[in-house]
């Protein structure tokens, strides 16, 4: 029997979402505007109120990865008593960038990654290159624990490598794409259209230094994708293992060697789509919000 009222909309974040993120309250307002009762919920919170909402949207869970297998379990316990977007399997897929192998396998042109796990022997010289490489965990946000080492520097980037394996954390060894200092472009889909794309500055700036309190999306400009970034983003997202097209995505390019985009990350789970930098994108991201809820809504 179909239902009727008011479309009810969380939007989840965190105690440092609530803090710290630009976008929350602006995405709340403009869904109440548009006749939505939206309120932002901390992803931790009782877990009664879940049912209580038509719809809940992921946005700043910023300290998810410190609680990874609690937010994954929230995450499954959420999708069974409201529709959680993007979805848990989605969520749980993309909480680890090995998943970048898989975009790969499937013909994405990604940063080539090499996967280092606890246990396993490496040589330090895997864990160098022409052009220096980037150490990351596998499971990191804002990144978190990361940086880059110029080349001759694979004692120290093997020491890095070694700490995180001593944690029990799996580990990413990338090369260090140069042209990345001409900024990252981060691409943004909502309801797996294009909505719009901004450019950065590069992140790891100092070699050698993990700087866990670093600005993560420094000098933000609006940009205009090329032809050729808006493909590979198409792919990467086209590559996700699910019948679902996400409500949300983002989408992160470098330019690789050749001047062609590679897929650094693929952001699912609580991307900072930068929604006061683009005009149109907050509009089309509560239209898309606004049309799920009251889809639900009506299915009560």
């Amino acid at each position: 029997m179909g239902g009727s009222g008011v479309a009810r909309v969380a939007v989840v974040t965190s105690g440092t979402g609530i803090r710290y993120d630009e976008d929350l309250p602006l995405l709340v307002e403009a869904l109440r505007s548009g006749g939505v009762a939206a309120q932002a919920v901390v992803w931790d919170a009782d877990p009664a109120a879940w049912a209580g909402f038509d719809l809940a949207v992921i946005r700043s869970t910023w300290d998810y990865v410190e609680r990874l297998d609690e937010f994954l379990a929230w995450a499954d316990a959420t999708a069974g008593v409201t529709r959680l977007w993007n979805p848990a399997p989605v969520v749980r897929w993309n909480s680890d960038k090995r998943y970048l192998l898989e975009l790969a396998r499937r013909g994405v042109a990604v940063v080539p990654t090499r996967v280092v796990e606890p246990g396993a022997g490496f040589a330090e010289g895997d864990v160098d290159g022409a052009d220096g490489v980037v150490v990351k965990p596998a499971v990191s946000a804002g990144a978190l624990d990361t940086a880059r080492y110029e080349p001759g520097r694979g004692a120290q980037a093997a020491r890095h490598v070694r700490m995180l394996l001593a944690q029990g954390r799996s580990v990413l060894v990338q090369p260090y794409l140069p042209r990345v200092v001409e900024g990252e472009r981060a691409l943004v889909f909502v309801g797996g259209a294009f909505s719009h794309a901004i450019r950065k500055e590069a992140l790891l700036t100092e070699p050698g230094v993990i700087d866990n309190d670093r600005v993560p999306h420094p000098g933000v400009v609006p940009y205009e994708p090329s032809a050729a970034e808006v493909r590979t983003a198409r792919a990467a997202l086209a590559a996700v293992p699910s019948p679902d097209v996400p409500l949300f995505a983002r989408v992160d390019l470098v330019l690789d060697d050749a001047g062609e985009p590679v897929v650094l990350e693929l952001e699912l789970i609580e991307p900072n789509l930068f929604l006061r930098d683009a005009a149109h994108g907050l509009g089309r991201f509560v239209d898309a919000v606004a049309a799920r809820a009251e889809a639900a809504a009506a299915a009560r």
